[in-house]
């Protein structure tokens, strides 16, 4: 039932990045670096962490 959770930071920014890159970390709930968010690990979570996998930093909780 209980179902495993993400801590999921930005850790550089997205300056230089492409748009595909920004929309993602929007949609993710980051906008800065140091930021953080706790979300349920998902396979469409994973695809997205992909995506910006050099802009984040990604924990298991």
């Amino acid at each position: 039932m209980s179902e495993k959770k993400l801590k999921i930071t930005q850790v550089r920014s997205v300056i230089g990045s492409t748009k595909k890159q920004k929309a993602t970390i929007k949609a993710l709930g980051l906008g800065r670096p140091n930021y953080h968010v706790d979300k349920e690990d998902n396979p469409c979570l994973r695809g997205q962490i992909r995506v910006v996998q050099h802009l984040v930093k990604v924990e298991e909780q």
